[in-house]
């Protein structure tokens, strides 16, 4: 398979976005089952196109114009905005003030480069398979309260297609959030919080929230093979210096640093002998206000990190799926939450090997004479069963809905 060259993405664009980009599933996607007029047509869309060129709001009144307008221009990225009161590509036409932002998915942005701090194998845009374990600790941390302490549903996990995962959460009620609660949810699910000249991000009260709790059962199921296998936490006195600046009682710091010393490089020796030390002072009332810092310590180096202010703006525009990352050239595919253990961003396809794959296969037609779809044909095929999937759940809610609205009109 060849690399990616991201000269060739001129080149390759067109023929992505003519055969391969799923405007079907992604304009049902979109319109919701058009239980809300105008939903589709009163959307932001956002396209960025080469040499950085940017144009704001673009809206499409059907899936035939936004796949025109996509191939006419075929973008180097494609960003969501919200549904406005009237077109945004009318705008101008409107008072500023009649022209609102109303609805949008509530979104995350979980970004690598926010644990610069706490990983020792890479730092910016850059990604290995040492450090992308944070990224399936954070969806499983996320996709769980959001399912299960808000009720939420319809979650779409994506690839940002380079050093992150983006998560749009599409029930209606997410969808009509206001600002403050959308706030308030990101801020429920911030747990380390503080600036740059901050050592510890986390601080435990005597009762652990239950939300946290479960997010700490989480982390644990990972702690050993990544924080100390992989990180290789404790390995040497740079790294074991980040963890003892987290314990805050300067007796019991010293013991555990005393101690420490003691031993080889070896993570997991230390890590337990730091915990046998740490709980030792708990049972004896000497831990001063470090009764949680081992917990303390496995959130601070795991928990996701987010944007918060991606999460609150009702206007905030976020990367569409389906989106090729135009220095990676990998597809911003969607992941099932369900199978996020399995999921390999350095096996992400790439627009150049989905091109490629569609030149090598010869047959257009299945054992039934039916037309294979351009994507079975190329490594996109098992994303976009994913994204299927998740669209034809939402449908059975819409149904659901059209049948409840229609019963109403009845009795009228």
């Amino acid at each position: 398979m060849e690399e990616y060259d991201p000269a060739s993405l001129p080149d390759l664009l067109p023929i992505y976005y003519k055969r391969l980009f799923p405007y079907g599933p992604y304009f049902r996607w979109l319109s919701y089952g058009g239980i809300q007029k105008n939903y589709f047509t009163n959307r932001e869309f956002s396209f960025t196109l080469k040499d950085d060129v940017y144009i704001r709001y673009q809206s499409f009144s059907d899936q035939q114009e936004l796949e025109k307008e996509v191939q006419k221009r075929c973008p180097y990225k494609i960003d969501i905005g919200a549904v406005f009161t009237h077109k945004p590509k009318e705008h101008k036409t409107v008072k500023a003030a009649a022209f609102q932002a109303q609805e949008k998915e509530l979104v995350f942005d979980i970004d690598m480069t926010d644990y610069d701090e706490v990983r020792f194998c890479c730092s910016g845009a850059d990604i290995c398979p040492q450090c992308w374990p944070l990224m399936v600790i954070a969806l499983k941390i996320v996709d769980r309260a959001l399912r299960e302490d808000f009720g939420y549903e319809h979650l779409l996990w994506v690839y940002s297609g380079r050093r992150g995962i983006h998560c749009w959460v599409c029930d209606e009620s997410a969808r009509k959030l206001s600002q403050n609660a959308r706030t308030a949810i990101a801020e429920y699910l911030s747990v380390v919080k503080g600036g740059e000249n901050q050592t510890k991000k986390v601080n435990l009260g005597e009762f652990i929230h239950p939300s946290v709790e479960r997010s700490l059962d989480i982390i644990q199921n990972y702690f050993k093979s990544y924080c100390l296998d992989k990180q290789d936490l404790l390995g040497d006195e740079d790294k074991w210096s980040k963890v003892l600046a987290l314990i805050t009682d300067e007796k019991l710091r010293s013991n555990v640093e005393s101690d420490i010393s003691k031993l080889g490089n070896n993570s997991l020796e230390k890590w337990e002998l730091l915990k046998g030390i740490v709980n030792n002072a708990v049972s004896s009332n000497t831990a001063g206000k470090c009764k949680r810092v081992v917990e303390e310590i496995q959130l601070q180096f795991c928990y996701p990190r987010l944007d918060v202010n991606v999460s609150k703006g009702v206007n905030h525009l976020l990367k569409s799926p389906f989106c090729i990352h135009p220095k990676t050239g990998r597809v911003c595919v969607p992941i099932d939450h369900q199978n996020v253990d399995k999921f390999d961003p350095f096996k992400a396809p790439t627009v150049s090997q989905i091109c490629e794959e569609l030149n090598q296969v010869e047959t257009t037609t299945n054992e039934d004479g039916k037309k294979i779809r351009d994507y079975k044909k190329t490594s996109l095929s098992g994303c976009m069963e994913t994204f299927n999937k998740f669209v034809k759940n939402m449908e059975k809610t819409w149904k659901g809905k059209l049948i409840e609205q229609s019963d109403l009109k009845k009795e009228f």
